[in-house]
């Protein structure tokens, strides 16, 4: 299993750190059952406006679609606020963990660092996707390091309530870390949209520029710093993770003979970015622009992954005591 919160566009942390590793790992493991889900309800803890979180629930689809995801027997992809049984496994779940534990996540920590306000949907963040996960018996999670610790709650709330009901209801599952660094936003720090410093290989053509041409190079100039500096520079490892091989070793002997500076290696990326993804970049606006097709094949998802989703939640009520 894996997901994606629908808080803005997928950027290329996303892309690059979940996405496109999942598709790579669907297509080697074909027998697998693989779940995808629209996180729209993760996505509430931080709420704007109705028409930008269902404008974001598209984009999230529209992103996974038009990167390659084949949608076959064994995959289920669908939006987890159709999987009503997914907040009545949330109920439960919430009573076999401590609160004062929740309080121990960093994500309340990092809220806490920056002195900021926070609702009991933050707290209760970590609850939901063990929900998500124990519901349908997953096995191993896709996750970046940051979300190790939300999988060791899930696993610690699953052996909890095996534990209280004696009897193995839910599934311990493990995580699959599918990259090991953290891709950097155009400001140097993690890639996020919360901080907005991502860049958008779906934005329009003249919004992804910007963000392009705003990534943080240095204030000297590329002629007066090492290599080995060089390497260090936000623009240098975004380079690296979005362009081809030979194009990063074509700046790469640039760098090195000093005949290529910050701003045209941002004029190449942002080329690079409109040549190597044109061909989902046309199938990304035309299902925006077609949302009928991204509602139907949601709506196929939701059927399968309900039937799953539903006989669980009536074995977890028949061992809670719940069923009469």
């Amino acid at each position: 299993m894996t997901g994606l919160q629908t808080s803005g566009n997928p950027h290329i942390g996303n892309i690059f750190g979940v996405i496109l590793p999942t598709i790579s790992y669907i297509k080697k493991y074909k027998k697998d059952l693989f779940f995808i889900l629209i996180a729209d309800l993760h996505s509430i803890t931080n709420y704007k406006n109705y028409i930008i979180l269902k404008n974001n629930i598209y984009k999230n689809a529209a992103t996974w679609l038009s990167l390659n995801l084949n949608i076959k027997k064994n995959i289920y992809f669908y939006r987890q606020s159709d999987i009503k049984e997914i907040n009545e496994l949330f109920w439960y779940l919430n009573c076999f963990f401590p609160f004062n534990r929740l309080k121990l996540s960093h994500v309340i920590k990092n809220y806490k660092n920056k002195k900021k306000n926070y609702n009991t949907g933050i707290i209760n963040y970590p609850i939901l996707m063990a929900s998500d996960i124990l519901l349908y018996d997953i096995d191993k999670v896709i996750i970046g390091k940051d979300q190790i610790q939300h999988i060791e709650i899930t696993r610690k709330i699953a052996q909890t309530f095996n534990k209280k009901v004696n009897k193995k209801v839910l599934n311990i599952p493990k995580y699959k870390i599918k990259y090991n660094y953290i891709i950097p936003g155009i400001d140097g720090e993690k890639m996020s949209k919360s901080k907005k410093n991502i860049i958008d290989i779906f934005e329009d053509k003249n919004i992804l520029e910007k963000q392009i041409m705003n990534i943080k190079t240095t204030n000297k100039s590329i002629y007066s710093i090492t290599y080995k500096k060089i390497k260090k520079t936000t623009l240098f490892k975004i380079y690296k993770i979005i362009s081809k091989k030979e194009d990063y070793i074509y700046i790469k002997e640039k760098i090195k003979n000093n005949k290529i500076g910050f701003y045209t290696i941002k004029k190449m990326l942002y080329k690079n970015i409109l040549y190597y993804y044109s061909k989902q970049r046309k199938i990304f606006f035309y299902l925006l622009n077609n949302k009928k097709i991204i509602k139907n094949i949601l709506y196929e998802g939701y059927k399968k992954s309900q039937k799953i989703a539903k006989k669980k939640i009536l074995f977890i009520k028949e061992c809670l005591g719940l069923k009469i």
